[in-house]
C-alpha cells in the first residue's frame, strides 16, 4: 500500500470522527429542543397516538392545571399535557402522560442523527482531501528543505 493511500485513509477517518463530533454536538441539541417544544402539538399527538391508541379510538390532547418545582424547590403553576385515546362514544379509553412525548422526541433525535450523518459524509471528502494535501506538502517540505 502506498504512503499516499495510508495517509488518505487515516486522514479520512480522523476527519470523519472530528466532523461527526462537531456536527453532532451542534445539530442534535437543536433537534432535541425542536422535538421537546413540538411534543405538545396536535400533529405530535395524532402521530404518536396512531401507534399508542387502541384501534377504533381517536388520539386527543388533554391539558390540565398542575404545579412544577423550580431549582429552589418552590412550586409554581404549570400546564400538563397528556395523550387521551377516545372511543366513538366520547369515553377516554387510555391516557398516556409521558410515553407519547418520549417517542416524539426520539423521532426528532433520529432525524437529527440522520442529518448529522449526511452532513458528515458530504463534508468528509473535501476535508479529507484538504488534510491529505497539507500532510503531503509537509512531507515534501521535510524531504526537500530550502
Amino acid at each position: 500500500m502506498s504512503s499516499n493511500v495510508k495517509t488518505s485513509a487515516i486522514s479520512g477517518c480522523v476527519i470523519w470522527l472530528v466532523l461527526i463530533s462537531f456536527i453532532g454536538s451542534c445539530i442534535l441539541p437543536i433537534f432535541f429542543v425542536v422535538g421537546t417544544i413540538s411534543s405538545f402539538s396536535e400533529f405530535a399527538i395524532r402521530t404518536t397516538g396512531g401507534w399508542l391508541c387502541p384501534e377504533g379510538t381517536t388520539p386527543q390532547s388533554h391539558t390540565y392545571a398542575t404545579t412544577s418545582r423550580d431549582e429552589n424547590g418552590f412550586e409554581h403553576p404549570a400546564t400538563g399535557y397528556e395523550l387521551q385515546c377516545v372511543d366513538a362514544s366520547g369515553e377516554v379509553v387510555k391516557t398516556d402522560p409521558i410515553l407519547y412525548s418520549f417517542i416524539w422526541i426520539g423521532i426528532w433525535a433520529g432525524i437529527g442523527l440522520i442529518v448529522s450523518a449526511v452532513l458528515t459524509f458530504i463534508l468528509a471528502v473535501p476535508g479529507g482531501m484538504l488534510v491529505t494535501r497539507v500532510l503531503n506538502s509537509m512531507r515534501v517540505t521535510r524531504s526537500n528543505p530550502v
